[in-house]
């Protein structure tokens, strides 16, 4: 085995329920240690992220604690690339997840063989803690929820425009930079899009696999992907292009809810039509549901999780549109980000 040096980036930002098992996931890897680096780089948490984290780069030599006084994940992101630039491949990882053993040795196998792969990613299985996370992990890995989101719903193996947790050539980042520090969201897909317009290959890899812990809540839910539409309009505005056409559909949806739903108090046609798509929208929801459960009550709660996923995107590329585009407001220096 051809082994190379690889870092591994974490943002992190009160996250003292996971931290210490994403971090155990890259000590237990079956790739050596000697050949890992692993900066996590925490953004001013007010909880017990940063002693766990301390605790750990104590005890082991190869991991590192950073601090980011701008608390957002692009800067931590950048802040930690900056600190692995020595390194061979450098990997980005979110703190709620956790990688398989052999996820390392197998994603470094892939691209030392496969040079004009510039950047890798594997499939997301989704954790879940309770009955509602469970039927959220479900909604996030149904291709009616998701889409063509290949890394989420795990049926594509092969060139794609964006994956999870990338593992990137180093010389990818002297080449197209860091990542959008202006962004509170979105900023991997963003980066993503900006690598494919170089001439950049992403590949994503069912071989490799990592557990990521969805939200816990349907508010939760609704906040987080909310956020996503908003922010992917700023990312559409900044490179003057529509990066991938499945962010249009929930938005489509939304509007199609807003103006029929409105034409139907005064026109009998808009009404049947509204209903119409409106109920097929449900029996596809009701369908897909089936894949999953043969239960009536959490047929339901995929459904409102289905429903939840959609009009939240969709009403955050709304309030995006009014925001960026009419409006012309600027970014905010302080985001407040939900978990």
């Amino acid at each position: 085995m051809n082994l190379k040096m690889v870092s591994i980036v974490i943002p992190c930002r009160n996250e003292e329920k996971y931290i210490e098992k994403c971090l155990l996931s890259i000590i237990n890897q079956s790739y050596p240690q000697q050949f890992l680096k692993i900066f996590v780089v925490d953004g001013l948490s007010t909880d017990k992220s940063p002693e766990i984290i301390q605790h750990y780069s104590k005890k082991y030599s190869n991991i590192h604690y950073s601090t980011n006084t701008h608390k957002t994940t692009p800067f931590a992101l950048n802040i930690g690339i900056k600190l692995s630039l020595d390194c061979d491949y450098i990997m980005i990882l979110g703190a709620h997840a956790e990688l398989r053993l052999d996820y390392i040795e197998k994603a470094v196998n892939i691209l030392n063989k496969n040079p004009e792969i510039d950047c890798l990613g594997g499939i997301l299985e989704n954790i879940s803690e309770n009955k509602t996370t469970e039927v959220i992990s479900y909604a996030l890995s149904s291709v009616f929820g998701v889409g063509s989101a290949h890394f989420r719903t795990g049926i594509k193996d092969g060139f794609v425009d964006t994956v999870a947790f990338g593992m990137y050539r180093k010389n990818v980042f002297n080449k197209i930079g860091l990542f959008d520090e202006e962004l509170s969201r979105n900023q991997d897909d963003e980066f993503n899009f900006r690598l494919l317009k170089n001439g950049g290959k992403i590949w994503l890899s069912k071989d490799l696999k990592a557990r990521y812990f969805v939200r816990s809540s349907f508010n939760k839910l609704f906040k987080q992907y909310f956020q996503y539409g908003y922010w992917k309009v700023y990312v559409n505005k900044k490179h003057k292009a529509i990066t991938n056409l499945r962010q249009l559909v929930p938005f489509a949806f939304v509007l199609f809810i807003i103006v029929f739903g409105t034409l139907s108090f005064v026109s009998i046609y808009s009404m049947v039509l509204f209903l119409t798509v409106v109920m097929l929208y449900f029996l596809l929801a009701f369908a897909f549901s089936l894949k999953y459960y043969k239960n009536v009550y959490y047929n339901l709660k995929m459904m409102l999780a289905f429903f939840l996923l959609h009009i939240s995107y969709g009403l955050g590329y709304m309030l995006g549109i009014n925001d960026f585009f009419i409006l012309r407001k600027k970014i905010k220096k302080d985001v407040s980000l939900t978990r």
